[in-house]
């Protein structure tokens, strides 16, 4: 398992992501470029997302409008991906035991493009990973000296990307542990099925906005763990341009993550 604190893979930033990108593709890094019509299927999940997204903090993205192509920086996997291959948008379960998750329900949407020179397509087919620890800092199907959650499958899941290159999950809110900020894990591959040969992996995080944090970690189950010691400021691998841009609903809130990835 990888120590959480050590980046693993190219840590892309803004000039490396330009560069990537080209002049022509500049832009792109900021703004949005023509995209796909009204996503269907999977992508029909993302409307409760996005649009409420959209609708909330004026943002320019929409489901059936333009789509932005942002190239995020990698991040570290940590020590707690576990491939299960658990296919399914709700993760908050236990699949052996039933039991759900207690915490804030957190819809979050991911839209995948692939970036070529000049372009920016919809990614269909990528297998999108998700785990995150739950509202007391517990991540599932791990052995650590903190605690022991082996066999159980709880906050984790993976989707695959539909046309419109969109990934749907129902998840909580998390929570927190000692020495990270709140954050989400996720890992995005392609090939997994056709072999090594076509294998391509991107892992990174996603982090919230401090006073959202508060906001939620004021209810319970989280509020037992008391305030938590290390902020985004204060963390390690934070990258504010993994910030997600989230909006409360009627059952609790919502994230859409747009994400441009550089395929060979």
């Amino acid at each position: 398992m990888d120590n959480d604190d050590r980046p693993v893979g190219q840590i892309l930033g803004r000039r490396e992501a330009l560069k990537i990108l080209g002049a022509a593709g500049a832009a792109v890094v900021a703004g949005c470029v023509p995209g796909s019509a009204q996503p269907t299927g999977t992508g029909a999940a993302y409307g409760a997302a996005a649009t409420e997204v959209a609708t909330q903090t004026g943002e320019a993205t929409s489901a059936a409008g333009s789509r932005a192509c942002v190239v995020r920086p990698e991040l570290t996997e940590g020590p707690y991906f576990v491939d299960e291959r658990l296919n399914r948008s709700d993760i908050r379960s236990d699949p052996g035991s039933g039991v759900v998750e207690q915490g804030a329900l957190l819809a979050l949407t991911f839209r995948v493009s692939q970036v070529g020179d000049s372009s920016c397509i919809p990614l269909e087919g990528a297998w999108v990973d998700i785990w995150h620890c739950n509202a007391l800092g517990v991540y599932s199907d791990v052995s650590d000296p903190g605690f022991d959650t082996s066999g159980q499958l709880f906050l984790r899941g993976y989707q695959v990307t539909d046309a419109s290159g969109v990934a749907a999950f129902t998840s909580i809110y998390p929570g927190w542990y000692s020495g990270r900020t709140v954050h989400i894990h996720f890992k995005i591959r392609t090939g997994v099925e056709e072999g090594e040969g076509s294998f391509y992996d991107f892992t990174s995080q996603l982090f919230f906005d401090e006073a959202l944090n508060d906001q939620a970690h004021a209810q319970q189950p989280y509020a037992s763990r008391g305030r938590r010691d290390t902020l985004n400021s204060s963390d390690r691998i934070y990258d504010d341009q993994l910030l997600l841009t989230v909006a409360e609903t009627g059952q609790g809130y919502a994230a859409a993550f747009d994400i441009g990835l550089q395929i060979d």
